[in-house]
């Protein structure tokens, strides 16, 4: 299963396919995307609307993982965002980025989304943050969400759970600019191994 994909050549690797692809990418030194106008992924919760249209570079998976990726963003407009995502269909899914709000504060965070409703975790991180890591591991319908700022320690974002997991599994990178467009960012690579969470099962949070 371990595989690290720098994007170096000039087209998409084997394994992988775009799901709603952007207008403008090019791949060769990392995946390069700019976002189209308006896209998100939300699904009900509180705002009532529901998006499925930002860009994924996708490939699928079975069983348990872990996936990483580091990503270079320069944010235009309000909500525009880039990270992972993990998906089943429209109405299950898990996105992990972070969101510009201002050119003082953004919204490191997560998105979970079951049986068509999307919930949001947030934290507040400076806007200078223009590179993040983010790694999302797979145990059974369990999933560990973690960040990293340059080589800091992983730091956990959360532990949610997928009700309705279905495999093989859609493991990627995304972007989308909900208000927005042209909003650039860079992936350097994605990795893919063996899950590395492990807990006891009587351990008490």
């Amino acid at each position: 299963m371990n595989r690290i994909e720098p994007f170096l050549g000039p087209s998409i690797p084997a394994g992988f396919y775009w799901f709603n692809p952007p207008a403008r990418y090019q791949l060769g030194d990392g995946l390069e995307l700019y976002t189209d106008p308006q896209t998100d992924f939300w699904q009900r919760t509180h705002y009532g609307f529901e998006r499925d249209d930002g860009h994924c570079l996708f490939t699928r998976l079975t069983g348990d993982f872990s996936v990483t990726t580091q990503v270079e963003f320069r944010p235009k407009a309000q909500y525009d965002q880039c990270g992972l995502m993990i998906r089943v269909d429209s109405q299950n899914w898990i996105k992990v980025s972070t969101e510009y709000e201002s050119e003082e504060e953004s919204r490191l965070g997560s998105v979970v989304t079951n049986l068509g409703y999307s919930d949001w975790a947030t934290q507040t991180i400076s806007s200078e943050r223009t590179v993040m890591s983010y790694r999302i591991s797979k145990r059974g319908s369990d999933f560990l969400i973690e960040s990293a700022i340059a080589d800091e320690p992983w730091q956990q974002l959360r532990v949610a759970h997928l009700h309705q997991l279905t495999e093989p599994i859609e493991v990627g990178m995304y972007a989308c600019s909900p208000i927005g467009q042209n909003f650039w960012c860079r992936f350097a690579r994605l990795e893919i191994g063996e899950n590395g969470w492990f807990y006891e099962a009587e351990a008490t949070p």
